[in-house]
């Protein structure tokens, strides 16, 4: 298969996968309210922006490892990444962002405590500060265009990884729709995929610096 080729089926797969994954949180969400979704409240509806943050990021991961694997352009996909990220970066600000104005409107204050005090339990308040954590690498990961070409980048790329299976955790842990049915096996064929992307992507730039060496 020529170049051209290539780039149109890594296209075609992009799009495809991003789309399955929203189509998968939305159902998943969708079941754990008995498909009311035209009547919910912030509590209800702040988990099926968590499974789309996630979710979507999870096939930035994977059409990355397949565009690498094809030597495709990171340009050629400049419509689907910036698209995508947009959706990513409205879910990482409703997920949380609903909650805790949900929480504020009832009376619990502001965060931190206003959902480590009075909506998770305690012995999983670490998982809720993971996602808290998380949540800040990621909105310091969109400073990219203006900082990405420092040297120091790369340790806010590996921080945004290890986010990443923070993320993972935090969702198995605190999501509801996470604690068995189907999800909960799909979710632990994203967190090993994941895993396999991240390691794809870490031995090639092993083998690029190895290359520059010699």
């Amino acid at each position: 298969m020529d170049k051209q080729g290539k780039t149109l089926l890594l296209k075609t797969f992009a799009w495809s996968l991003g789309a399955l994954v929203v189509v998968v949180a939305f159902m998943a969400w969708a079941e754990s309210i008995r498909w009311r979704v035209f009547r919910v409240d912030s509590y209800q509806l702040f988990p099926l922006f968590g499974l789309l943050a996630f979710s979507v990021m999870w096939s930035h991961y994977i059409v990355s490892a397949v565009r690498q694997y094809l030597d495709i352009a990171k340009a050629e996909l400049k419509n689907y990444i910036e698209i995508t990220s947009f959706l990513v970066l409205a879910a990482l600000f409703l997920h949380p962002g609903l909650l805790v104005w949900q929480l504020w409107r009832d009376g619990f204050g502001l965060p931190p405590g206003s959902y480590l005090q009075n909506y998770v339990s305690p012995m999983l308040r670490w998982a809720a500060l993971l996602g808290t954590v998380s949540l800040f690498i990621f909105f310091a990961y969109e400073l990219r265009r203006r900082y990405s070409e420092r040297q120091w980048w790369s340790y806010v790329r590996v921080a945004t990884d290890l986010a990443m299976i923070a993320v993972f955790v935090h969702g198995l842990k605190l999501g509801r729709n996470l604690q068995s049915g189907w999800l909960e096996s799909v979710w632990y064929v994203y967190g090993v995929t994941l895993l396999a992307a991240m390691a794809y992507t870490y031995w090639l730039r092993l083998r690029r610096r190895q290359a520059v060496k010699s």
